[in-house]
């Protein structure tokens, strides 16, 4: 909790699954949340419940004390702080001494070489990657890890935990988040894609898919994403909370981290490779749970068998 007094200005940049959410904990939690998102009318839409919607990046940079980037990768954040060569993005306007918080799953080494970058502005910097869906981004519930400077802590005060049930502070500067949200990406990939595998042998094999579900949310094979994507699965649901491209993209960082120290990651490069076949098969858009649809030979259920 910071000492001072007065009640730090907090923007949020990208309102969609996570960043809307993380916005309205801000605003329940007695914050003005200012807030920009490339589809302006949901900012807007936003703030007519309370905040202020920003139709620039420069304007809410400006404005803000705090500002956090919920967007989906580095070059995004890229664009967030620093333009897209023809519109200016929040680092210009931000003042000395404010606070980017970035929230994505990016490269470590890039998330170090930003702190660096955003310093020598005069712009304090957490590595603060985000885990829990969309549902605990909205209840507050979700988990962030952070790394960063005292400073950037001391900044930050309540606000981390005005979006977050927990917040792991993981180093004194950047990169730690980063590296333990790339570990924790590796295990979602790896679980989902064998989450599918398992329901697609147990199609394959006649078992009813609903008893299969039942029984195996209730043994030991269980995961959290066995039970969380399958049930997609079994409404024929495949509405986006978390895109198969997603996956193509979190594992091809855990596959680069990796590289770089020549380290071994056989379940995770099986795990890519599946993702990246449901995207090259169209299915790139739909929920990450569509990797199912690459298993040949098996019917899923429709989207009027609902569990």
């Amino acid at each position: 909790m910071t000492s001072n007094t007065s009640t730090p200005v907090v923007g949020v940049v990208g309102l969609g699954a996570m960043g809307g959410g993380m916005a309205q904990s801000l605003r329940r939690a007695g914050y003005e949340p200012h807030v920009f998102d490339v589809r302006l009318d949901v900012a807007h839409a936003f703030a007519r419940d309370g905040g202020v919607a920003c139709d620039t990046l420069a304007a809410l940079g400006g404005q803000c004390d705090i500002v956090v980037s919920v967007v989906v990768n580095a070059a995004q954040t890229e664009s967030v702080l620093f333009g897209d060569g023809t519109t200016p993005g929040c680092a210009a306007s931000m003042k000395p001494g404010s606070l980017f918080v970035m929230c994505s799953t990016v490269d470590p080494n890039w998330s170090v070489a930003l702190e660096a970058r955003l310093a020598a502005q005069g712009i304090l910097y957490l590595d603060a990657p985000i885990s829990g869906g969309a549902a605990k981004a909205a209840s507050g519930q979700m988990t962030m890890m952070t790394a960063g400077t005292p400073a950037a802590y001391e900044k930050a005060g309540a606000v981390l935990d005005a979006m977050a049930a927990k917040v792991y502070r993981l180093g004194d500067r950047a990169g730690a988040g980063s590296k333990v949200k790339v570990i924790n990406q590796l295990l979602a990939g790896v679980h989902i894609a064998a989450a599918a595998e398992a329901m697609a042998l147990g199609l394959r094999e006649g078992v009813d898919p609903a008893a299969l579900y039942e029984v195996i949310t209730h043994s030991a094979g269980n995961s959290w994403m066995f039970e969380n994507r399958m049930a997609h699965v079994l409404a024929g649901d495949y509405t986006p909370l978390s895109a198969v491209d997603i996956f193509v993209k979190d594992l091809g960082l855990v596959l680069d981290v990796a590289r770089a120290s020549k380290f071994p990651l056989p379940l995770s490069s099986t795990a890519h490779q599946m993702f990246m076949q449901a995207s090259t098969a169209g299915f790139a858009r739909e929920d990450d749970s569509a990797v199912i649809k690459i298993f040949p030979g098996i019917e899923l259920p429709a989207a009027d068998k609902k569990a």
